[in-house]
């Protein structure tokens, strides 16, 4: 019996991209007892937010009314889709006339954004909800002898009074989590640094030269893989490093949280996606 539902929100990458993100996500959180709400929602509009605010406030806008008609807390995966439900959320309670057209435009399908619908990413659902005591009490292999760097990622930290993730300058959320899998989380100087994916395909370069500082960065601070809990950080950290590593790099494995959380949790590694990723990384558990 599930102690928990929430309206799951894997975003447009996951099922297109990263579909190992999404299956490690529904693998966890079974074992957790959590209920995923697979409803089909739109895009999160922060594709087109620095094209037209008001239609990325409208998409975000209208996944959260679907919440609040199920009656349901939101969760997704994806920081930069967290990132933009969350500026929905707090522009559509600040600005009265952008509420105003958008309540009109949703009023056409019987739908209304209200105040209070609740918006999580994975990890404070993970952190919070469900919590460290928890979270230990189903760990049957833990990686005692792993060293991890934790990258946050941009779009959850940050504006912070808008995202309310953690402390956009000292967040410790991802090493508490990275914690109670047994791993050891880093110390790296590099942690909170854009992984370089949004410039990704406009230059191509500069994008590769920030994700190359980070990695050495990790490597240097005793990092055995790297983390993530981001859609466009993951496909920085593996897909773009595979496919920009040269036969004398040795690349730096990313492995998704959930992947991470789950081989601690006992699962079998192909239900947790690990032989989809490009970059691959054996776990050493007993």
């Amino acid at each position: 019996m599930a102690i928990r539902t929430y309206l799951y929100f894997p975003g447009c990458k996951i099922p297109r991209f990263l579909p190992q993100y999404g299956r490690s996500t529904q693998a966890v959180m079974a074992q957790l007892g959590i209920a995923l709400d697979e409803t089909e929602l739109n895009c999160c509009g922060y594709p087109v937010r620095h094209e037209s605010f008001t239609a990325a406030m409208t998409a975000a806008a209208r996944n959260l009314a679907i919440a609040d008609a199920k009656g349901l807390p939101l969760m997704t995966p994806c920081k930069c889709c967290y990132g933009n439900l969350k500026h929905a959320d707090y522009w559509m309670r600040l600005d009265s006339g952008l509420r105003r057209q958008v309540n009109a435009t949703l009023a056409a399908e019987g739908l209304s954004w209200r105040e209070d619908t609740p918006i999580h990413h994975l990890l404070t659902v993970l952190d919070a909800d469900v919590g460290s005591r928890r979270l230990q009490m189903l760990i049957s292999r833990p990686l005692t002898d792993l060293r991890v760097a934790a990258h946050y990622g941009c779009h959850a930290l940050r504006p912070g009074k808008i995202t309310q993730f953690d402390n956009p300058l000292s967040p410790t959320i991802f090493e508490r989590l990275v914690a109670v899998t047994g791993a050891t989380a880093v110390e790296w100087p590099l942690r909170l640094d854009c992984c370089g994916h949004p410039l990704w395909e406009k230059n191509n370069r500069f994008s590769t030269a920030l994700m190359a500082n980070k990695i050495v960065d990790a490597r240097q601070s005793g990092a055995q893989v790297l983390t993530t809990a981001c859609t466009y950080c993951q496909l920085q950290f593996d897909v773009v490093q595979a496919e920009q590593a040269s036969a004398s790099v040795d690349p730096l494995p990313a492995v998704l949280y959930t992947q991470l959380l789950g081989i601690a949790m006992g699962l079998p590694p192909e239900i947790l996606g690990l032989d989809d990723n490009r970059i691959q990384w054996i776990p050493d558990t007993p």
